[in-house]
This record gives structure tokens, sequence and C-alpha cells, in this order.
């Protein structure tokens, strides 16, 4: 995920804030909305650097119900709205070029429309939050490389089986169950399964050949980790808060692994990480268990370093 480095920007807009706004920036947003003046001056400074995101969020005083102030914004590449419990209306969306690359649309107290989206067919990541009526435009979506879905519950898979350059999948909160098309998203690189409730099978993992990066966490009732023979591709594996889970030795058959972490898992005892002495490729190994002694005694029993700049990525 991208790194994020923000401005936060409220009116009156003085002429020190729009000298800061650069390119170096993944994000410019406001939390109330602007006077139309100060929304022109921002777009006039935005419009030299189209790939920085404009968001708008909170909304605390209710003045942001709708994205309508995309109308000064026609250049724009990225946009997110989120937190934004009262907005009523995406239909400002119309505004924004073609060639937009990111929308990200939070959780709303009315059911919205993703119809909008449809438009924007070049379109390479979506973040949806909550958002289910008409969804099924995100499978026309078919320039899309990375999709989060929070807070959705799917019946299946299917929705994304049209995404054939999808390589970056998360799925947080939602009660999705039904993994079993995922061997068909063959491009998929990037896997985090987060708080999916009632998820209970990650067998259907198995079958991502090429997948890189897989994080589990916080799936109360999985008790099996896939099969890892096949997947061939995978070099790091981030296991996290997973109560259920005891046996880690299905770890060993990952033929590539470079990377491990296992953290917030008290419930272990560092026995459970004898199956991976000698793993043929892991390179460093980060074992939280709760307490020291215990995570000394992973470290007595695999000698590897854990870095401590590795974290499974954050939403923007």
């Amino acid at each position: 995920m991208l790194a994020v480095h923000f401005i936060d920007v409220k009116s009156p807009i003085t002429e020190e804030t729009l000298e800061s706004i650069d390119g170096d920036l993944s994000h410019v947003q406001f939390v109330s909305a602007l006077t139309d003046q100060d929304y022109q001056r921002l777009a006039d400074r935005m419009r030299s650097f189209p790939n920085v995101t404009l968001r708008a969020y909170g909304s605390y005083d209710g003045s942001i119900a709708d994205v309508d102030f995309l109308r000064y914004f026609p250049f724009l590449r990225s946009f997110q709205a989120d937190a934004l419990y009262h907005l009523n209306s995406i239909e400002g969306l119309a505004y924004l070029p073609d060639d937009v690359r990111f929308i990200g649309l939070g959780q709303t107290k009315k059911r919205l429309s993703l119809a909008p989206l449809a438009r924007f067919t070049g379109m390479t990541r979506l973040y949806l939050e909550g958002q289910t009526k008409d969804i099924d435009v995100v499978s026309e979506l078919t320039e899309l490389r990375d999709i989060t879905l929070r807070s959705i519950t799917l019946p299946d898979l299917s929705l994304l089986t049209p995404l054939t350059k999808l390589r970056a999948l998360d799925l947080k909160l939602g009660g999705t169950r039904d993994l079993s098309m995922l061997p068909q998203l063959q491009s998929l690189d990037f896997l985090e399964l987060w708080m999916v409730k009632g998820l209970t099978d990650l067998s259907p993992i198995s079958g991502l050949p090429n997948l890189e990066y897989l994080v589990l966490q916080s799936l109360r009732q999985v008790t099996e980790l896939p099969e890892m023979s096949g997947l061939t591709g995978l070099r790091r594996l981030w296991i996290q808060t997973m109560k259920g889970l005891h046996d880690l030795s299905p770890i060993r058959e990952a033929p590539a692994l470079r990377q491990l972490a296992v953290v917030d898992m008290a419930h272990l005892q560092p026995d459970a990480f004898a199956p991976l002495v000698g793993h043929p490729s892991l390179t460093s190994l980060t074992a939280g268990l709760g307490s020291k002694r215990k995570n000394d005694a992973v470290r007595d029993l695999i000698d590897l370093p854990g870095p401590a700049d590795w974290r499974p990525p954050q939403d923007d």
C-alpha cells in the first residue's frame, strides 16, 4: 500500500498552505466544506499535481452532504470520501475525468448506488466500505489491480473473477465466507483477510501459485492454515491474533517463504515452531507469543532475525 503524507486544509485557505501543496504529498484533505472561492483556489494549486489524492472526510458539522465540489477538480485522478456518515449522493463523481486511477468510498448512513463508477473503466485501485448497492458494477472495472472491500458481505467472489489483472485483494470485516473462487484470480500476488466474520475455510488460498504476500489476521473461526506446497511464489506471511490456530506445520511446505511473522499469538507455545526448524528458504522470523520468555525460546529454536520494519500494510 501507498505511504500517506497529507495536509489538512480549511477555509480560509492561506497562501502558506497552498504553497505547501506539492507532488510529494499523497493526500490533500478537508473535514468541513470549503467556500467556493477556496475550492477554486485549491483546484488551481492541485492542477499541477493531478495524482495527489483529494480526500473529504468527517464532516462532523454536516457541511459535506455530496461531492458536487468535484466540479472544481475535473483533472483529478485520485479521490477519496470516507467517514462521511451523512453523505447522501456521489453523483458528483461525474465531474471527474475518465482516466481516474483511484476512488475510495467509505460507509454512509444512506445506501448509495455505485452505478456512477461504471464510467471509470481504466481505474486501477478501488476502496469500498459498506457500499453494496449496485456493487455488480465492480465486475466491469477490468483494469483494477488493487481492491479493498471493507464491511461488505459477498455470497462468493464471483464479482471479482472478471478482474483478470487484479493483483491485490483486501477483505476486511464483513462476512464473505466462501472463498472457493479465489483460484480464478491467478494474477493475485497480495491477499489480506482481516476480521472476516464466520470465515472458516482457507483452503482455496492453496490455488494461488503467484501469491507473494499473505496476511491473515483476527479470523476467529479459522483452525487450519491452507496447504502451502503449491504456493510457490509466497515470500511473506503475516499471521496475527489467530486464536483458533495451533498448528504451524503447513508453513514448512511453503517452498520459497522468506519472511514470517506470527504475532499476538499468546496461546501458542514455542514448540509450535518446531516444524519450521531448518526451513530451506526462511531468512527472518518475528514471533510474538505474549512473553519475552516464550519469544526468546522461539529464537533459541530458530535463530533468525526479525526485521523491525516489517508490518502488514495499512489502509490509505
